[in-house]
């Protein structure tokens, strides 16, 4: 098991889109695919994609949400992204 798999997500870090990961756009969100592991996770927010897709452009994940994301749907972001950590779709850089 990876470090990344057992780390609690930490918005103040900087992530990235996991290199194994497909992210298939949707109206409701996307579909991401690990090709690793074969999961197959929901993102229930065309939002959620695009910051997801932007991590890896941005010094820390705190600096993504802040420019993606409006202030009262942060919390949430921040919770769906711990998912997507545990589920491998992003990785800390």
């Amino acid at each position: 098991m990876s470090p990344t798999t057992t780390a609690a997500f930490d918005a103040g870090l900087p992530y990235e889109l996991h290199p194994q990961v497909a992210i298939r756009p949707e109206a409701f969100g996307g579909l991401a695919y690990h090709y690793g592991n074969r999961r197959l996770t929901f993102l229930k927010a065309p939002m959620l994609v695009e910051l997801v897709e932007a991590l890896g452009e941005y010094p820390s994940a705190r600096a993504a949400i802040d420019t993606h994301v409006p202030e009262p749907r942060r919390p949430a972001v921040e919770r769906a992204l711990s998912g997507l950590l545990a589920s491998e779709v992003i990785r800390v850089r």
